[in-house]
């Protein structure tokens, strides 16, 4: 199953769709280049691509870590992304107005998966019209979804996709229930699995999230065989020094490598099925 959104490519192709980029618009600059790359790559293996970046971060653990270099120059990033490169764009909202003003920029608004029961935010998404993308919250079972899901499509809106993210496993870790995915298939919307997020390793004492990004494949790979429509990771040519979620990125040359399996698992899958 797949989104209908505009210069959404190879939607016939049988592949997963990919939504892929970094963390956060961190400058005037560093977007272009890995969606020039993260392009490529799709276009090489017929991969449907949607660029992603957070035009801010809201959710921060401590006051001085890095939220944007601004809204209006980091949505003209994105937007003009989009242009350049003819590919959709998805960004994080939230709040009400954010939804208002980010719809002019973007073709997917996402619910960060914090604010995914956030009533007004969901409604709020759903009346621009948008295809509205709702991260699974690390405190909601896939069945318990169907609300959130139900709130946009209350609106008139049915461009509704869910994005699995792990669910918190004490108070510093994730663990992915694949039986969600199944679940939230169930909703007939797309189902994405966010294979980065789903191995943060969340209230580190120093404040910073850690992560297991050697535990990526792993993830993916089992995504992909349950079922998964989608494939979301955040990638960066140096996580090391990415301004937000470094430590469970993908090093952006390793993307390639990862797809290529990918590709390979999901026409195995496809043939079992």
């Amino acid at each position: 199953m797949l989104p209908n959104i505009k210069n959404l490519k190879y939607r016939n192709s049988g592949n997963f769709f990919l939504m892929a980029g970094p963390c956060v618009i961190e400058d005037e600059v560093m977007a272009f280049p890995i969606a020039e790359r993260i392009i490529e790559i799709s276009e090489k293996l017929q991969i449907p691509v949607i660029f992603k970046a957070s035009f801010k971060k809201a959710n921060r653990t401590r006051l001085d870590s890095f939220t944007g270099i601004g809204d209006e120059m980091a949505l003209n990033i994105l937007r003009e992304i989009s242009q350049r490169y003819n590919v959709p764009v998805v960004t994080d909202i939230h709040t009400a107005d954010d939804a208002k003003r980010a719809s002019q920029y973007v073709d997917i608004l996402q619910i960060p998966a914090f604010l995914s029961r956030q009533t007004d935010l969901l409604i709020a998404a759903g009346d621009t019209g948008r295809c509205v993308n709702i991260k699974k919250g690390q405190f909601l079972s896939g069945e318990s979804m169907k609300y959130a899901v139900d709130k946009v499509r209350n609106t008139g809106n049915n461009s509704v996709m869910l994005t699995e993210r792990g669910s918190m496993f004490g108070y510093g870790d994730l663990v992915v229930d694949y039986r969600n995915i199944v679940e939230m298939k169930k909703f007939d919307v797309p189902v994405i699995l966010d294979i980065t997020h789903s191995l943060q390793q969340p209230n580190q004492t120093i404040g910073v999230t850690g992560g297991q990004p050697n535990l990526i494949e792993t993830i993916a790979r089992a995504g992909i065989s349950v079922g998964a429509d989608g494939i979301f990771v955040e990638t960066h040519p140096n996580p090391k020094k990415a301004q937000s979620d470094g430590e469970n990125m993908l090093k952006l040359d390793q993307l390639e490598k990862l797809l290529n399996k990918l590709v390979i698992l999901r026409k195995a899958v496809n043939g079992f099925n």
